[in-house]
This record gives structure tokens, C-alpha cells and sequence, in this order.
């Protein structure tokens, strides 16, 4: 019976495990009974089903005991980290109040009259006494401006915030003061080297200020025109007394001399265009060669234009009065005179006459300037860059910082 009682549970625990429902155990102490399911399923059902039941069961209880080892470990963290929280609030609390403490003792070891603030003497002879260093006024003036919050000119206990950090704060007066003397002689060495390159581009261009020698040349270059002017003068030239008249004499020989060489003119107008253009000969010679032939050129228009005049005043049957032609060629070689004259006079004081209109913007035009080369690392002449070209870099380098 006992052994019949004891396979009756064991088939109804099994069957619990398993969710069988078909198996029942009579309230009378006789054999268990099945019900409708057939006994055969339900013991493949025991077989098949047993040990998986038995292994989900046996997981899931270290599934728990896991979990619960992992919540007491993160439980013991969290305590261990509140408490090193609070340790770590404690040492700032006390290093707060010991900053407080050294704070209000140099304090009082730099208020040396007990007034309750530190003047701006105090606070030199202070920080000197501890530093072991001169300092500055200007550089203990910025350390108050810099501490100074009530704007007061003096420092009360509040504002006062330590030897530490008024020694950071003069080491980074000090590494700025560095870092702006090194930008100034970076400074100063690039305009060096902008002298020394403009320096350079004058010597190559002869700009230099001309010497004596240079003044008595560059007066040379306006005979030129004058020779050629001079036939505006014959009405003031030729006259009464023009032979005793030493400045119509010495004209009148130079005159001769210059129309004694077969093409004086055609050689001169070359010769003075190809020396203007050399870099060899000082500035103001090459300026006054070049003017002496634009004014030369500018001499061929009012002959063009008396003689226009002269031919449409015969076509129209009329005749232009002498005393009209006298004046205007008189007119013309006085003002050719006052222009030579002029230029005269300001190469003589080594200044560029360069204020004829017209005529002295054409030679502005042509003479070389240090704007237009430039020297490259190993002294050879390059040409400088131009605007167009620089204006096109500017925005090329502009687009690619945008993208």
C-alpha cells in the first residue's frame, strides 16, 4: 500500500511540473486512478518533459541568487561612494578653511598700520618682503586693478586672495609682457627687412638723393627743347642790342653748334629716350630727360596749329595780322622759358620738377618705381605682383577658408 502511495505522488508531482491535469488520486486509500487521458501518453509525457522542467527550474533559482549577489554589490558601491563623497567635502571644507585662515594672516602681515585694507605701498613692500623680488609700480598698480573690486585703491580682507595667487597672476604679467616683446621684435625685424628690401629697389633704381654732379647733369637734358623753342623766339632774339645781350650770344652759339650736326634733333630725341630709361643714372637726370622730350613734343603743336590757321585764313582770303603772330610766338617762348626755368630751379635744390600739367603726369607714368619688381631670397629682380592678380589671391583664399 505504502509503496503504491508513494508512486501515486511521485506520478502527481511530475504531472504538476508538467501541467497534466488527467491524473487523480481517490480521497479512499485505494490504487490511483487515471482519467480519460490514456496512462501511456502520460508517461511519454513524464519522460519527455521531466528533465527540461527540472533544468528551467534549476536556472531560474541561480538566475535569483545572481541577481541578488549583483543588488547587494551595487548597494555596497553606492554607500562606499556617499561616503567618499562626504570625506571629499570635508577636505574641501577644511582646505577652504585654511585658505580662510593663511588669507587673513598675510592679511595682517601686509597691513602694516592696522587701517583694516592694504594700500598700494602696503601691498609692494609686501609682496616684495615675501617674493624676494623688486617689483614695479606699474606692476603692482595692475595687481590692484586687477583684485581691486570695490574700486576703491585699496584691498579689504575679501578682496584679498592670497600670496599664491598674486604670485600666479604677476607670472602671467610676466609671460604676457614676454610674449608682447617678442611680437614687437618680430615686429621690428619685418620692418627691418622692409627697409632693407626698399633699400635695396632705390640702389637698384639709382633713387637716391642726387649729389651735386647729378643737379649740374639733370639740367643738361633741357637745352633739348630749348633748341627747338628757340624759333619762337626770333621776334625777342633779334632786335636792337640782342648783339651785346650775353645770354642771346651764348644761345646763338649753342644754337649754331647744335644745328651743325646732321640730325641734332632725331639724335638727341634717342639718345635721351634710351639714357631715361637706365637704372644706373641717378632719378632726377633720368626724370629730366624724360621731360625734356615731352616738352620737346609738346612744342610741335602750336606750330601745327599757326600753321592750320595760316592755311584756312589764306583759303578763306583773309591774312592773319603780323603783330598777332608776333605775340603769340612771343607768348609761346616766354612760357617755354618759365617752364625750363622752373625745372631749372628745382634741380638745382635736387627736387623733382614735377608740376608741369600734363606733361609732368606723362613722365610720372613711365618712370620706374619700387612697386614694380620685387627681390626675390637669392637678389635676382622679379616682377611684383599685380593688383588684379593680388585681388583674384585675396578672394581665391577667402573661398577656401569658407569651405
Amino acid at each position: 500500500m505504502n509503496h503504491q502511495y508513494k508512486s501515486a505522488a511521485a506520478v502527481a508531482l511530475i504531472c504538476s511540473i508538467n501541467n497534466v491535469h488527467g491524473f487523480s488520486i481517490s480521497p479512499k486509500l485505494h490504487a490511483p486512478t487515471i482519467s480519460s487521458t490514456p496512462f501511456s501518453s502520460l508517461q511519454n509525457n513524464v519522460y519527455t518533459n521531466a528533465p527540461t522542467a527540472l533544468t528551467s527550474s534549476m536556472l531560474q533559482m541561480g538566475t535569483g541568487e545572481e541577481q541578488e549577489k549583483e543588488d547587494s554589490e551595487i548597494t555596497r558601491l553606492k554607500a562606499m561612494a556617499a561616503k567618499l563623497r562626504s570625506e571629499a567635502a570635508l577636505l574641501e571644507a577644511d582646505k577652504a578653511e585654511q585658505m580662510a585662515d593663511a588669507a587673513e594672516k598675510a592679511f595682517r602681515q601686509f597691513d602694516t598700520n592696522k587701517d583694516g585694507e592694504i594700500s598700494i605701498t602696503e601691498l609692494k613692500a609686501g609682496l616684495e618682503k615675501v617674493l624676494k623680488q623688486e617689483l614695479s609700480d606699474q606692476r603692482v598698480e595692475d595687481l590692484m586693478k586687477e583684485f581691486d573690486n570695490s574700486g576703491d585703491g585699496a584691498l579689504q580682507l575679501d578682496e584679498f586672495v592670497g600670496v599664491d595667487r598674486f604670485r600666479n597672476k604677476l607670472e602671467e604679467f610676466s609671460r604676457e609682457e614676454k610674449r608682447l616683446a617678442s611680437e614687437s621684435q618680430k615686429f621690428a625685424l619685418k620692418e627691418k627687412e622692409i627697409a632693407a628690401m626698399l633699400e635695396a629697389k632705390a640702389a637698384i633704381l639709382n633713387d637716391n638723393k642726387p649729389t651735386t654732379g647729378d643737379k649740374v647733369i639733370s639740367l643738361l637734358p633741357y637745352l633739348f627743347p630749348l633748341m627747338d623753342g628757340l624759333q619762337y623766339g626770333r621776334f625777342l632774339l633779334v632786335g636792337e642790342g640782342a648783339e651785346s645781350n650775353p645770354f642771346v650770344v651764348a644761345v646763338a652759339i649753342l644754337y649754331a653748334l647744335y644745328r651743325s650736326v646732321p640730325f641734332s634733333g632725331f639724335i638727341a630725341f634717342f639718345v635721351l629716350n634710351f639714357l631715361g630709361g637706365n637704372p644706373g643714372i641717378n632719378r632726377l637726370v633720368r626724370y629730366n630727360m624724360q621731360q625734356a622730350i615731352f616738352i620737346d613734343i609738346a612744342l610741335f603743336f602750336p606750330g601745327l596749329l599757326s600753321g592750320i590757321l595760316g592755311i584756312a585764313a589764306g583759303g578763306a582770303g583773309l591774312q592773319i595780322p603780323e603783330i598777332v603772330s608776333q605775340l603769340s610766338t612771343d607768348a609761346i617762348f616766354v612760357s617755354l622759358l618759365a617752364v625750363l626755368g622752373y625745372c631749372s630751379v628745382s634741380s638745382i635744390l635736387g627736387i623733382e620738377p614735377n608740376k608741369i600739367p600734363l606733361v609732368s603726369k606723362a613722365v610720372d607714368d613711365r618712370m620706374p618705381t619700387i612697386d614694380m619688381f620685387d627681390i626675390d631670397a637669392e637678389g635676382r629682380i622679379t616682377a611684383a605682383p599685380r593688383k588684379e592678380d593680388e585681388k583674384k589671391d585675396d578672394e581665391k583664399e577667402n573661398d577656401e577658408k569658407k569651405k
